[in-house]
C-alpha cells in the first residue's frame, strides 16, 4: 500500500498525536501510541515486560510481579522521551537534539553509573552489532554530521529517505547502548514531520526488521517492504482514532 491508498492523510495522525498529547487525553491515539511504541521498541532490545505491565505503568505508574529496575526506569523514560519528540516536532533535528533523547531515554539506569558509557553523548568505547564493525567513537561525531546533512529539510524526506538514514544511523551505531531505540524515534519524527504514514517496528516481527537492516546495502526492498508491512499494521490498529478530513476534532 502506498500513502495515497490510505483513506486517512497521514498528516491527520501527526495532527491528532500533537492535539491530544496538548489535551494529555487518555484512551485515544497518543495514549495508546506511548504504551505501544514503548513496548515494541524497549521489547526489541530484551526488555522482559509485557504489554500489560508497560501499560499499568504507564496508566497507574504501578507494576505487578518481579520485574527489572532498569526495565521499567527505561520505560518511563521512553514515555517522556514520546512527549520530548512530539514537542520538538517542528524544530530542526541536530546532532545535540539527538544527544538529548538518548540522554532522556537512559536517564536513572544502571548504565548512567557507569563512568565510561556516555549517557546523552556519543559512545566512547568501540562495539560491534550483529557481528559488523560500526563507526569508531573518534568517528562518531562527523559521520553523525554528514547524515543530517544529507537530509536538510525533515519536511521534504521521502519513504525510501526514512528508510536510508535509519539503516545509516544503525551503521554508524553512535551511542554505547539504545541505538536502536533512538534510531525508531527519529524514524517515527521523521514520519511525523513529512506527512509519511507513521508506524512501529514491532517486535514480533522483528526478525524481518534485523535482517533488512543487515541487507540492506545489496537488497533495500526488503526493510522497506518490512516497514510498509508496519505502516498498515498501524493504519488498521489506530485509523479509528483520526477522524476523516471535515468530520471534526477528536
Amino acid at each position: 500500500m502506498t500513502q495515497e491508498d490510505y483513506p486517512v492523510d497521514a498528516a491527520r495522525f501527526r495532527d491528532v498525536l500533537l492535539e491530544q498529547r496538548a489535551m494529555q487525553l487518555t484512551g485515544g491515539l497518543y495514549h495508546l501510541n506511548q504504551i505501544h511504541l514503548a513496548y515494541n521498541s524497549n521489547r526489541i532490545e530484551g526488555s522482559q515486560l509485557s504489554a500489560e505491565q508497560t501499560r499499568y505503568i504507564y496508566e497507574t505508574q504501578t507494576v505487578d510481579g518481579p520485574v527489572r529496575v532498569d526495565d521499567v526506569a527505561e520505560t518511563v523514560n521512553h514515555f517522556r522521551l514520546f512527549d520530548l519528540m512530539l514537542d520538538t516536532l517542528r524544530e530542526p533535528l541536530t546532532l545535540d537534539r539527538i544527544k538529548q533523547f538518548h540522554g532522556v531515554l537512559k536517564q536513572g539506569t544502571s548504565d548512567a553509573d557507569r563512568p565510561w558509557f556516555a549517557v546523552g553523548d556519543w559512545k566512547r568505547v568501540a562495539n560491534v552489532v550483529g557481528g559488523r564493525a560500526t563507526t569508531q567513537p573518534s568517528d562518531v561525531q562527523d559521520a553523525m554530521a554528514a547524515l543530517l546533512a544529507g537530509y536538510p529539510n525533515p519536511a521534504a524526506m521521502t519513504f525510501n529517505d526514512v528508510c536510508d538514514f535509519h539503516h545509516r544511523f544503525e551503521v554508524i551505531h553512535p551511542f554505547q547502548d539504545g541505538n536502536g531505540r533512538i534510531g525508531r524515534i527519529i524514524m517515527f519524527r521523521q514520519c511525523l514531520a513529512a506527512g509519511i504514514m507513521p508506524f512501529i517496528v514491532l517486535d514480533e516481527r522483528k526478525q524481518s526488521y534485523y535482517r533488512g537492516l543487515a541487507e540492506y546495502d545489496a537488497q533495500p526492498g526488503f526493510l522497506r517492504d518490512t516497514f510498509r508491512f508496519f505502516q498498515d499494521r498501524y493504519y488498521d490498529a489506530y485509523q479509528q482514532f483520526v477522524p476523516l478530513a471535515g468530520a471534526g476534532e477528536p
